[in-house]
């Protein structure tokens, strides 16, 4: 992989403004469930509220609703309904610009796993 050199200096001058990626993509990103939620919505097309709540089982219903909301505002989940009627069917996905983390979120995968490791042995 080739590695990409970005200019530090620059971003780091302009915190203040909140110009910096960093803390942007942060923002976003940055809650505890966030970067799982989206870890296990990349494994099949679409996913159940219920099937997502059962991958992250010390989420509480309040935190995944909101965390979801947040992505689908922040345009990185979709949120589908099948059914009007209840019980509503509603099924999450991956946006276009969601699946363009993927190859970091594959790093931060790698990296965990090789530090999770290093601790067990």
């Amino acid at each position: 992989m080739e590695k990409i050199l970005y200019p530090i200096d620059e971003t780091l001058s302009d915190v203040k403004n909140k110009k910096c990626p960093i803390i942007y993509a942060m923002k976003i990103l940055g809650s505890k469930y966030k970067l799982p939620i989206l870890w296990y919505l990349h494994e099949k097309n679409s996913t159940r509220y219920n099937e997502l709540k059962r991958r992250i089982p010390e989420i509480t219903n309040i935190m995944l609703t909101k965390s979801l909301r947040e992505l689908e505002r922040d345009g990185l989940v979709k949120r589908k309904i099948l059914k009007s009627s209840p019980p509503k069917e509603i099924l999450y996905s991956l946006t276009e610009n969601a699946l363009e983390l993927l190859p970091a979120m594959n790093e931060i995968y790698a990296w965990g796993l090789k530090n999770m490791e290093k601790l067990q042995n």
